[in-house]
């Protein structure tokens, strides 16, 4: 068939798809699995999951992208922020969708799965249905319901106990924190503040199938599952072939580097209120209402939202949410402290301790970029002790 006639075959087709009766794809049609590499941006540090549909007879080369999101939404941010985000599946024509990849220079594998006629027709049919404007939306959750996820859920739901998963790869299970730090650079903002968010229900180690939120992991556990005892993966070959990319963040502009110099500059102050009998109450204010703020965001994002991975986060401990109403008491005493202020300031300190502990029986791990916040706080919270 002329290569024009064929594209325009493959277009009428994909048209009729939507408008029509969901077509039988003939023998040589195929599924598979694509897996992009990670890029820069801090949505796409763990790379992406797709599935493909080809049939060279029919002309049909489309991929099903259950990660796709829409900025322009109604309330947008604010869903985001409830844990009530709106991901969508979206269906475009493969040299389209491997577009973003080529300009962005990140490699695209593909799997292609070992199914009959009769299934590789009953999964493109589940696509299409799950596709149509009632079913296409989804709850999006970023560890337990995303792009990747979805797609051991659907083997399963689609072919039940034929699908076994196994785990031999894995070796060691590994926490769901465990999991993100592997492809976030550990002094980078984007892991400082997705640890600082995370609860303690991300640091229990993840099953065999849950590894599969990530990418990667997924592309890893398809090498590793059958279907009837028989490998679900026929073949795997590289769709673009380029290098892993690496993150070249530079030290002065990292978490760790502003940090230590803000631990510098406050112990710095602290010699200098000490040595000239002094109080900075502006420094003290700034950090109690930071830590206030970020503490009520903290407890927000546990009690008020429907976020999974935010549940259980003690992190308020330290950065405690009263700190916020403190702030205003302090910067108003110049001189005299209510009497108060020093109960509130050991129970700060034990609060902070107590968090440590939890991090040392590993209830809750903390991330080490917050050593040297804590000791900012515990620094001023001693200097007013001795003040008041």
């Amino acid at each position: 068939m002329h290569l024009s006639l064929r594209v325009f075959v493959g277009l009428f087709l994909v048209y009729t798809i939507s408008f029509s009766q969901i077509p039988q794809l003939s023998e040589k049609a195929r599924i598979s699995v694509l897996t992009c590499a990670a890029g820069n941006e801090l949505y796409s540090s763990f790379g992406h999951t797709a599935f493909r549909v080809q049939d060279p007879v029919l002309g049909i080369d489309i991929v099903y992208n259950y990660g796709t999101f829409d900025f322009n939404k109604p309330n947008f941010y604010l869903n985001f922020s409830k844990g009530k985000l709106i991901y969508t599946l979206s269906r475009k024509r493969f040299e389209n969708f491997l577009y973003e990849y080529e300009l962005e220079k990140r490699w695209v594998k593909e799997q292609i799965l070992n199914l009959t006629q009769r299934e590789t027709n009953q999964l493109f049919k589940f696509f299409e249905l799950n596709y149509r404007p009632e079913n296409r939306d989804y709850h999006y959750d970023p560890l337990f319901n995303n792009c990747s996820s979805i797609v051991g859920d659907i083997l399963k739901e689609q072919f039940g106990n034929q699908i076994d998963f196994k785990g031999s790869h894995l070796g060691e299970k590994s926490t769901f924190r465990q999991l993100v730090r592997q492809y976030l650079p550990s002094n980078s903002w984007g892991a400082f503040g997705i640890d600082l968010a995370f609860g303690a229900v991300v640091d229990r180690k993840a099953s065999v199938r849950e590894h599969m939120f990530l990418p990667y992991y997924a592309m890893y556990q398809l090498r590793n599952t059958y279907k009837k005892q028989n490998p679900v993966v026929r073949r795997e070959r590289d769709v673009l072939d380029y290098n892993e990319k690496v993150d070249r963040g530079t030290f002065i502009t990292s978490p760790l580097f502003w940090f230590t110099l803000f631990l510098c500059f406050v112990i710095a102050i602290t010699y200098l209120d000490k040595k000239h009998d002094n109080k900075n109450t502006w420094l003290d204010f700034i950090l109690f209402f930071i830590s206030g703020l970020a503490g009520v965001f903290i407890l927000l994002l546990w009690l008020a939202t429907d976020h999974i991975v935010t549940g259980q986060n003690f992190n308020f401990l330290w950065l405690m949410p009263l700190n916020l109403f403190v702030g205003f008491k302090v910067i108003r005493r110049k001189k005299n402290f209510p009497i108060w202020l020093s109960k509130y300031l050991w129970f700060a300190l034990g609060s902070m301790a107590l968090m440590l502990l939890l991090w040392v029986f590993k209830i809750q791990i903390l991330s080490p970029l917050n050593i040297p916040l804590m000791l900012i706080l515990a620094i001023r919270y001693l200097f007013l002790l001795k003040k008041i």
